[in-house]
C-alpha cells in the first residue's frame, strides 16, 4: 500500500496524478466528482480538458475543487477528429502536458491517446464507451471505415494501458469481446454526489402533479430520443420534458416534435427539476452506466429504463424495464406510474436506496486501489516518449 492510504480518507501526498476529460457528456462529471474525492485523499491532480471548451458553469465547478490544477487544452476528442493525424498530434500534446505536470501516474478517460503514444509514466485507462460498441448496440453490419480507425486506436489503447477501468460488468464483458482483450477490465462502479453534497438546497418531494424527464446527450442516437418522443405523443397531455443539448460536437442533431426540450441544464437546474420527483425515463440502446439514470435516482425518482445489460446490473428490482424502442410499452409504464402514487413512492425509494450504494467515495476508493495495483508493479519514472 502506499504511505498514507487507508480505508477511510486516505492520504498520499506524493501521489501526482495527471487526468484527462472532456465536457461533452457524463465524464465531465465522472472527471470532476472522482478529482474532488482524489483531492480530498490528498493527491495533487491535474485535469486535462479535451474537446470543446467547458461552459462558465462547468468552469465554476472545476475551479471549486481546491487543489485541482486545470488545464483546458485546444485538441479535439478521438471521436470527433477528422484524421488519424489529428488524434496523434493531441496525445503528443497531452503526453507532454503530463511530463510538465511531472506527473507520477496517468489516467486516461480517453483511452485511444494511449494507442499512438508512449506516455511518460504507467496509464490508467477509462473504457466509459468506444465507437465500437456503440456501433455494436446501434447499427447493423460492420464498422465503417471512419470509425474502424477510431475503434483500432481505442484497442490498442486498452492494450498499452498498466490497468483498464471499467463502470459496470456489463460493459466490462462488452469491451473484452470487442477488443480481444486477455481479460476483461477492473470493475469501479461510477458514483455521483448528490444534490446537497454539491451545495443544490432544493426542496424535495413528489411534484403535485407528476411528469415524465429524461436528461443526456438528447442528439445520441444510442440514447433513444425518436423512441421517447414518441412516448411523449402518446402520454399526452402529461408532460414529458427532455434536458440536454440537441446539437453534438460531431454534428449529429435531432429535432423532437412532442419532448418539451429545456435544453442544456446548469448541475443546479438539473437538481431542482429532478427534486419535484419526476418519473425518470430512458430509452437507451446503449448506455454503459448512466450517471443521469444514478442522478434521477439520488433524488428519489421512479425509474423506467430500457431493458439492456447495464440497467438490469444496476437497477434490477428498483425500476420498470421496457424493451428500447417500444414506445408504446414505455408509455403504458409512464401512464401506470403517473396515476398510482403508491407506485411512484414505492419505485423512487427503492431507486433512491440502490443508489445511495453508488457513491464518490466508493468510486474513489476503488479508482485509488486501481492506482495502487499499477503503481505497486510499476516504477514511477518510466521513460518519457523520445
Amino acid at each position: 500500500m502506499l504511505p498514507g492510504l487507508t480505508a477511510a480518507r486516505p492520504r498520499a501526498p506524493s501521489l501526482n496524478l495527471f487526468m484527462t476529460a472532456d465536457a461533452v457528456g457524463g465524464v465531465w462529471q465522472y472527471a470532476l466528482d472522482l478529482c474532488l474525492d482524489l483531492d480530498r485523499r490528498g493527491l495533487r491532480v491535474t485535469l486535462a480538458v479535451l474537446g470543446p471548451e467547458p461552459s462558465l458553469d462547468q468552469l465554476r465547478a472545476a475551479r471549486a475543487i481546491r487543489g485541482l490544477d486545470l488545464r483546458v487544452m485546444d485538441v479535439p476528442l478521438d471521436w470527433t477528429a477528422l484524421t488519424r493525424s489529428e488524434v496523434e498530434t493531441a496525445a503528443w500534446r497531452v503526453a507532454r502536458e503530463a511530463e510538465r505536470a511531472e506527473a507520477d501516474l496517468i489516467h486516461l478517460n480517453s483511452p485511444a491517446l494511449a494507442g499512438v503514444v508512449p506516455f511518460p509514466r504507467p496509464v490508467v485507462a477509462v473504457a466509459h464507451s468506444c465507437v465500437a460498441t456503440w456501433w455494436a448496440a446501434n447499427r447493423p453490419g460492420p464498422l465503417p471505415p471512419d470509425l474502424a480507425w477510431r475503434a483500432a486506436l481505442a484497442g490498442s489503447g486498452y492494450r498499452r494501458a498498466a490497468c483498464v477501468l471499467a463502470p459496470t460488468h456489463a460493459f466490462a464483458q462488452a469491451t473484452r469481446a470487442t477488443y480481444g482483450l486477455a481479460s476483461p477490465p477492473r470493475v469501479v462502479p461510477n458514483g455521483r454526489r448528490s444534490p446537497a453534497e454539491r451545495g443544490h438546497r432544493t426542496p424535495r418531494g413528489a411534484a403535485a402533479s407528476p411528469f415524465a424527464f429524461t436528461g443526456g446527450r438528447l442528439w445520441d442516437e444510442g440514447k433513444g430520443t425518436a423512441t421517447l418522443d414518441r412516448v411523449a405523443a402518446r402520454i399526452a397531455p402529461l408532460p414529458f420534458l427532455a434536458a440536454g443539448p440537441l446539437d453534438g460536437p460531431n454534428a449529429a442533431r435531432v429535432s423532437p416534435q412532442h419532448l418539451r426540450c429545456l435544453g442544456r441544464l446548469t448541475d443546479q437546474d438539473m437538481a431542482r427539476w429532478l427534486a419535484g420527483a419526476p418519473i425518470y425515463v430512458s430509452a437507451a440502446r446503449y448506455e454503459p452506466f448512466g450517471l443521469g439514470v444514478l442522478e434521477a435516482a439520488s433524488a428519489g425518482c421512479p425509474l423506467v429504463l430500457s431493458d439492456i445489460p447495464t440497467f438490469r446490473e444496476l437497477w434490477d428490482e428498483a425500476a420498470i424495464f421496457i424493451e428500447p424502442e417500444d414506445d408504446a410499452g414505455f408509455a403504458a409504464a409512464v401512464a401506470l406510474v403517473a396515476g398510482d402514487p403508491a407506485i411512484r413512492a414505492r419505485l423512487g425509494a427503492e431507486a433512491k436506496a440502490r443508489a445511495d450504494r453508488l457513491t464518490v467515495e466508493a468510486m474513489g476508493a476503488g479508482v485509488l486501489a486501481a492506482y495502487e495495483a499499477v503503481l505497486g508493479e510499476a516504477p514511477l519514472r518510466a521513460g518519457a516518449p523520445a
